[in-house]
This record gives C-alpha cells, sequence and structure tokens, in this order.
C-alpha cells in the first residue's frame, strides 16, 4: 500500500517520517528502506534501517527511480517497508506527472507486498483527486 504525507516545506513531513519509520522498526520482521536525497538524517535513523542516497545514482525520471527501486527490491527479498523523503525530488517528478508514478508505485506495493510512505512537498489540494485516499497525514 502506498502512504502519502503531504505538506508545505518545513511543515514537519520529515520528522513524521522519521518517527514512523524508528517505530515501525521495532514492530515488524522484515528489512526498512529509507530513500532520501542526503545523509542528514543518518544519525536520526536507528542503524537496522538501510538508508540510500539516492542522488549519488543520476536518475532523471520517473521510469529511472522505479527501474531504482525494482533493483533494490530484487537485491533484498525481505523488505517490507520503504519511506521516500522529498518524494518530488527523489523520483524527478512533479505534482502534475505524481499520479502514473503513484500507479506504478501501488503495482510495486501489491506485488511485493511492500508498504510504501511518500513525503510530498505540497498541499493536499495539489494532489490528484485520485490520490486523495493514500494522503494519511497532510501537514
Amino acid at each position: 500500500m502506498v502512504n502519502l504525507i503531504t505538506g508545505k516545506n518545513g511543515k514537519g513531513k520529515s520528522k513524521f517520517l522519521l518517527e514512523k519509520v524508528n517505530t515501525q522498526v521495532k514492530e515488524i520482521l522484515g528489512n526498512i528502506v529509507y530513500l532520501d536525497t542526503s545523509t542528514k538524517h543518518m544519525y536520526e535513523l536507528n542503524n537496522k534501517i538501510r538508508l540510500i542516497n539516492v542522488s549519488e545514482y543520476n536518475l532523471t525520471s520517473g521510469d529511472m527511480f522505479i527501474g531504482f527501486l525494482l533493483g533494490i527490491i530484487s537485491g533484498d527479498h525481505d523488505i517490507q517497508q520503504m519511506y521516500f523523503d522529498n518524494f518530488l525530488s527523489l523520483s524527478h517528478t512533479s505534482v502534475a506527472d505524481i499520479e502514473a508514478v503513484i500507479n506504478q508505485l501501488e503495482d510495486l506495493s501489491k506485488e511485493f507486498g511492500i508498504d510504501i510512505y511518500a513525503a510530498i512537498s505540497t498541499t493536499d489540494g495539489d494532489i490528484p483527486e485520485s490520490l486523495k485516499d493514500k494522503v494519511i497525514e497532510a501537514l
């Protein structure tokens, strides 16, 4: 299942994700991957969580991002959750193009049994109507 956390810059989306992931790591049996555009949250994450700095991999499109995720999943069949901070930058998409990428993530989530949490810098009103049911927190 894909879960979205939305809000303007500086409203606490990263903090929400960090609290969620650090709580979940104690409760689940599988592995957790946290993708970000830097390593600035490295010391805020539990050491059992794999942090990946996506900016090191020269991704330039939503399709490349999905391919990158499939590569991560193929290397670790025990992934149970994935967290994406600063999702629009990670996936190289805009709010206008987000629906297609989120739909691909939903398919990936169902196929591999992975719960996905994505923080998106925007207001709830900017999210396409078809994705509003995926918003679990609007800050």
